[in-house]
């Protein structure tokens, strides 16, 4: 149970990076459109009165749109300006990250004592599980389902679309796409967009469904995770979810041998980057080959001298 709830983020996240990389782009700040999510789907959980029915899908949706226009300064600078989307999507990150720690000292302060925390969410604005529907998964909330349908989503988009198609030209060769005809810079603000909403809603779910609260740490650094998960599962929207179901395993297999045998709960970031280092090499390997060959103008010259 536990894994698949930590897995949700992960494949949202995983996704909002994967789409970008899929048009030639990176997406580094998931982490910080995550955040604008959370924010944004908290206030309304907190300011919306209503059934769940109505409060749960504003929240989302609410979700959804912070962390599209955190993903829209990016791609606009990026298709306008030609400014490096790395660059302004980790800054960007940083003043999301910033933005909700100012918010929950001050004005979505709840009345915790002193902790830095929002109001806990009224029941009608928290997710529901699945528990009704599944026996013996009460713990399972709605965003599970949000995450296969997400995933489903962006592999539909990518091969059954002009715009995947669209997008996958870009990525392979900008410059052969605009010269047929595609509107490059049209698919560079979509893909940070669409990216940057899957990271916000992957905010909102993590708040709404696991911690009730809006805290200024609530993210173990999902959207940095994201990065990892979306390099191993490159070569589909199914493979990103596969790969973040197992960086899932990694963090709750650390945490549970770190009860259990008093193993160091960071050997999962040694884990991860070991990832990111094979990926690397293989990609390197893939692109350089070196090749021996041998002399062959030694022997006749050799020959001819005797």
């Amino acid at each position: 149970t536990e894994v698949f709830l930590r897995a949700v983020p992960l494949v949202l996240t995983g996704l909002a990076v994967y789409l970008p990389l899929r048009a030639g782009l990176w997406n580094i700040g998931a982490e910080g459109q995550l955040y604008l999510g959370a924010i944004v789907g908290t206030w309304v959980g907190l300011n919306v009165a209503g059934p769940a029915v109505v409060v749960v899908p504003l929240a989302l949706l609410g979700a959804a749109v912070a962390g599209g226009v955190w993903g829209l300064v990016p791609g606009v600078l990026r298709a306008r300006r030609g400014v490096n989307e790395i660059i302004v999507t980790l800054m960007l990150t940083f003043v999301g990250v910033e933005l909700a720690g100012f918010l929950v000292r001050g004005p979505m302060r709840g009345g915790q004592g002193n902790f830095p925390v929002s109001e806990t969410l009224p029941a009608a604005a928290q997710l529901p599980t699945l528990g009704g529907l599944l026996p013996g998964f009460d713990r399972i909330h709605l965003g599970v389902l949000v995450a296969v349908l997400a995933t489903l989503a962006i592999r539909y988009l990518l091969r059954q679309t002009k715009t995947g198609y669209e997008v996958t030209v870009t990525g392979a060769n900008a410059d052969a796409a605009e010269g047929a005809g595609i509107d490059v810079e049209w698919v560079y603000v979509f893909v940070l967009v669409a990216g940057g909403t899957l990271a916000g809603l992957a905010g909102a779910i993590e708040v709404a469904g696991i911690q009730d609260q809006l805290r200024p740490d609530f993210s173990p650094g999902y959207g940095f995770t994201a990065i990892p998960v979306a390099l191993l599962g490159r070569r589909g929207a199914l493979r990103v979810a596969l790969a973040g179901l197992f960086f899932a395993v990694l963090v709750v297999g650390g945490s549970s041998m770190e009860l259990a045998f008093a193993v160091p709960a960071a050997i999962v970031e040694v884990i991860q980057a070991l990832v990111i280092l094979f990926l690397i090499t293989a990609e390197f390997f893939k692109r350089y080959r070196v090749s021996l060959e041998r002399d062959r103008t030694a022997a006749p010259t050799a020959a001819g001298e005797a």
